[in-house]
């Protein structure tokens, strides 16, 4: 494993679009975190950054991962958007409100969670050389289901991510990518401030109907 001296005496393209990825993702958690819908566009743009990193890392799955994140995006800024609020077919369009994850959908996710991970387990031990297929597709399988959480706008979703954010954070260390590693460790932080602060939001809403 490279030194943090041998990695800025090799300063290059990986490591330059390694920064800038730690830009576009303080802005990406900084909308998250505010519940703002053009963390939907930050997601559009992030995947182009992350996808060439990853690529150069061999985090096949995670490269993968990014352009399910532009459909994602997409996906999510129209429910942010256009979907009406929970509370009944006949209701006007409104914002889509902040809501927990109801407990009828938690078996469901869990075990499409579950099939993910086995099936790009298989996909990286099988396809690629990749040197840690398990934790690789575990974070994969899991960010799809969170970012799924995410579009419907369930608190719980920043639980999802606390898990997801502290699995990479060793991961990324471990392959040598220290900024997006250290973006991942505020990540987890963030993660347990943004869930109190989601959950504010949400009571706020309520005492506002």
């Amino acid at each position: 494993m490279e030194t943090i001296q041998e990695y800025f005496a090799n300063f290059g393209w990986v490591q330059a679009i390694d920064v800038a990825g730690l830009v576009l993702g303080l802005i990406y958690l900084w909308l998250e975190f505010k519940a703002s819908i053009w963390l939907w566009l930050v997601s559009v743009i992030m995947p182009i950054v992350h996808g060439y990193l990853y690529w150069a890392r061999g985090l096949y799955a995670d490269f993968g991962m990014e352009v399910y994140y532009v459909l994602a995006a997409i996906y999510g800024y129209a429910m942010w958007r256009w979907s009406r609020s929970r509370g009944g077919a006949g209701e006007k369009a409104a914002e889509l409100p902040i809501t927990h994850f109801p407990m009828r959908r938690v078996l469901p996710a869990a075990l499409v969670g579950l099939a993910l991970w086995g099936i790009i387990y298989w996909i990286l031990i099988t396809w690629t050389d990749s040197s840690v297929p398990v934790c690789d597709s575990f974070t994969t399988a899991l960010s799809m289901v969170a970012l799924w959480a995410l579009a419907q706008k369930y608190a719980e979703q920043w639980l999802l991510w606390l898990v997801v954010d502290l699995v990479c954070t060793v991961l990324y260390i471990y392959k040598q990518i220290p900024f997006t590693a250290a973006l991942y460790g505020f990540y987890t932080v963030m993660a347990v401030l943004g869930y109190r602060q989601w959950l504010g939001m949400m009571r706020r809403q309520e005492t506002a109907i």
